[in-house]
């Protein structure tokens, strides 16, 4: 979803942050369930309806990160020159650098680190030309409540896959060309990124070099299309793929539509099918329907063959927000079968960690990643929109946060997915 308001330790830290509370439960072994054992039986029978009711119980924070709002790609090109000079949250653009923000998309990468995708920049197409669009390597650590940033690498085109004119000469992808909201990592090593703008997939290289041509959605064109040629979009401005899941076997992507296409049932969200192997849609699709017709989805990843976890949020940031939640969903059931596993609005905090009290609250208009880090931990970010969005603290632009957040109880997830 667009913004539209307003650095560390090694992987032990991580990893003895991370699995040590599960260990000790008996239920969250390799043998708790996969997508057809006993666990994942028992979680498609009798947890659907209406808001995700009949719920996992309340969730745990157990780590807080955060990486500053004013943090910059070190060397960078400028930014924000068509944001006007008045200040934003107390910022004033333009910038001198590329903001490390609005993290999108995440891909763990099992040594402490992680891929976090940035977004279109500012917004739109007509304020992010001279943002670059850049998958960042980060590093939580947790002890000290910090994110460091380890590198990273830009979007390009210089091949010429992309037929249309890009905004830049040397092919540099810009927030004018896509509006990249969601990313996973394939076993080649490479990456396959949603767009919003088409909407489109994406083929990258680990260098990020795009592959081939972006693959179009058939039938579904949004307003910045850049194939439209007049004819009438199907789909809402940047309403395209802002989540999506890979497979645990790794054969298909499931990107789910930020937007209902014309025709659908008000506040339904098609998930479609794509083949791997055939680079092409199966033509398989199923519906997922918001819990109110003004929500938005942030990120969706696979819990195993058939179930997976679906972020849904309100548009609302700070004491206003109202819906910030994590579901679980079958895709063997007719209604998808919501079940809520997390409130990130109602997080137990017996820790006070982050130097918040014992309920601890994730208020941001955005919340657009969740990875899995093991059968009762999942991580989570959120996107900043910076310098828009404040929901941490009003009149300051919000932080990048990495939390994690421990669950009532295990998902009985297929062990590859936090293998």
């Amino acid at each position: 979803m667009k913004r539209r308001f307003a650095t560390a330790v090694g992987a032990a830290v991580l990893s003895l942050a991370l699995t040590a509370p599960a260990s000790a439960d008996p239920g969250a072994g390799p043998d708790s369930g996969a997508d057809s054992g006993a666990g994942a039986d028992a979680a498609a029978r009798g947890h659907g309806g209406s808001g995700g009711s009949g719920g996992f119980g309340r969730a745990t924070l157990t780590g807080f990160a955060a990486l500053p709002a004013l943090t910059f790609v070190p060397g960078s090109e400028a930014s924000g020159a068509r944001l006007g000079t008045a200040p934003v949250n107390g910022v004033t653009p333009p910038f001198t650098g590329q903001p490390v923000q609005g993290f999108s998309g995440i891909v763990r990468r099992h040594d402490g680190t992680f891929d976090v995708l940035s977004d279109n920049g500012y917004g739109s197409k007509a304020n992010s030309a001279d943002f670059l669009l850049r998958v960042h390597r980060i590093k939580p650590d947790f002890r000290r409540g910090a994110v460091r940033v380890l590198g990273g690498f830009d979007l390009s085109d210089p091949d010429g896959h992309v037929t249309w004119p890009l905004t830049r000469a040397d092919r540099k992808l810009t927030g004018a060309d896509f509006d990249v909201e969601s990313i996973v990592r394939t076993a080649d090593g490479t990456y396959w990124i949603g767009d919003e703008f088409g909407p489109f997939l994406l083929h990258v290289s680990p260098s990020g070099r795009l592959l081939e041509a972006p693959v179009p959605l058939p039938d579904v064109k949004a307003p910045e299309n850049p194939t439209l040629e007049g004819a009438e979009p199907t789909l809402g401005r940047s309403k395209g793929f802002e989540g999506m899941a890979r497979s645990v076997d790794g054969r298909t992507l499931y990107p789910l539509l930020e937007g209902t296409v014309a025709g659908d049932p008000a506040g339904t969200l098609r998930i479609n099918e794509f083949d791997l192997r055939r680079q092409a849609y199966t033509g398989r699709r199923w519906n997922y329907t918001l819990d109110g017709a003004d929500h938005a989805i942030g990120d969706m990843i696979a819990v195993d063959r058939h179930r997976f976890l679906v972020i849904e949020r309100d548009n609302l940031q700070g004491d206003a927000a109202k819906t910030k939640k994590i579901y679980l969903i079958d895709l063997r059931r007719p209604d998808l079968g919501k079940t809520l596993v997390a409130d990130l609005l109602d997080l137990a905090n017996p820790r006070r960690l982050g130097g918040f009290g014992e309920t601890f609250r994730f208020p941001f208009q955005t919340i657009e990643d969740v990875v899995i880090l093991d059968d009762r931990t999942l991580g989570v970010l959120d996107d900043n929109n910076f310098p828009f969005s404040s929901g941490r603290t009003p009149g300051a632009p919000d932080d990048n946060e990495f939390i994690t957040v421990r669950l009532a109880r295990p998902l009985g997830a297929d062990p590859r997915v936090h293998r």
